[in-house]
Formats: C-alpha cells, structure tokens, sequence
C-alpha cells in the first residue's frame, strides 16, 4: 500500500505540526501491517521560512514480515531531510537527504538500492567500512547521504553499482 501527499507548488503544504501529529496514527497501520506482511511508504513535503524558502522532504518505509525469527517482524525506516534536534527536541530541516534504502540478502549477492531522484551515476561517491556502506550523492541543489549496515563485510573487489533514473543499486558478491 502506497500513499503520496503532494501539494500544489503554490500552497504551503503540510505543516511541521501536521507532520509530528500524523505520525500517531502509524500505530494502527503497523498493527495492521504486522498482520498481513505488507509495506507501507508514506511520504509528503512542506515549505517554511520566509517566503517558503525551507523545503522539508520527510518520509518512512515500514515492512512486515510474517513469521517470527529473522524472517518476521516489523521494520520503519526513514528517510527525507527532517531531523530532530537533540538539544531542543524540535524538528529541523536539513540541506542534506536520506534517501529510501532497501537491503535485499540474495544466496549469491547482497543488493542496496537507494532511491536518489535527479542523481546519476558520475554524482555518487561510495565508501564502505567492514559492513558500512556510505553512500554520498550530489547534484545541482539535491545532497544525498546514508550509512547502511550491511549484513556482513565485503572487500572492494566484489562490489558493483548501477544507477538509472535516480534508482542506485549496489552489488556486493558473495565467496
């Protein structure tokens, strides 16, 4: 189940309240969730600041897997450039995106697909440290970072990367 909030260029779009307090109703869709082994993104977009200038970009992932063990559970994972403020508490924008990272365990490979729209290939750096892959993607006004834990170390010979239309995908083969 897939669910998009977009806005007319010119309104406002959600606010930071509205933001905080829809994320209260994500209980209820994990419960749901949990019970079918289904995925949920939700994703929207606000403008603040003096003429609107702040583009927040915010959004999360949610899996459910059914089964119990390593096969079952539920997992969110967010994405977007809205962070909390460890001091304050309150939300803040940042110029810099998470982007959507999905880690798939294949018998032969390990693949990371990152959604990066506006980026290609030539904007993309990699880096990765035993089982940490950093992904780092610029382009124009678009800044994209994550770290993502991968589920064991490669070394740098048995990676490979992809990238068309904004969507990286990150090979890394198994002995």
């Amino acid at each position: 189940m897939a669910k998009r909030k977009d806005k007319p260029e010119g309104e406002q779009g959600m606010n930071l309240g509205g933001f905080l307090g829809g994320l209260g109703s994500l209980l209820g869709k994990l419960t749901e969730l949990a019970e079918k082994g289904k995925e949920l993104k939700e994703t929207g977009e606000f403008r603040s600041g003096p003429g609107g200038k702040v583009r927040g970009v915010y959004g999360f992932s949610v899996k459910a897997c059914q089964g119990e063990g390593e096969g079952g559970g539920v997992k969110i994972e967010p994405f977007g450039n809205v962070r909390q403020n460890e001091q304050t508490g309150e939300a803040e924008v940042d110029e810099v995106r998470e982007p959507m990272v999905d880690v798939f365990e294949e018998p032969d490979h390990v693949l990371v697909v990152a959604e990066m729209p506006g980026i290609s290939e030539e904007d993309i750096k990699l880096e990765f440290a035993d089982d940490i892959l950093t992904i780092e993607a610029a382009r124009g006004g678009k800044k994209y970072h994550k770290e993502v834990l991968l589920p064991t170390s490669f070394p740098q010979e048995r990676m490979s990367k992809v990238c068309r239309n904004g969507v990286l995908e990150v090979r890394f083969a198994r002995a």
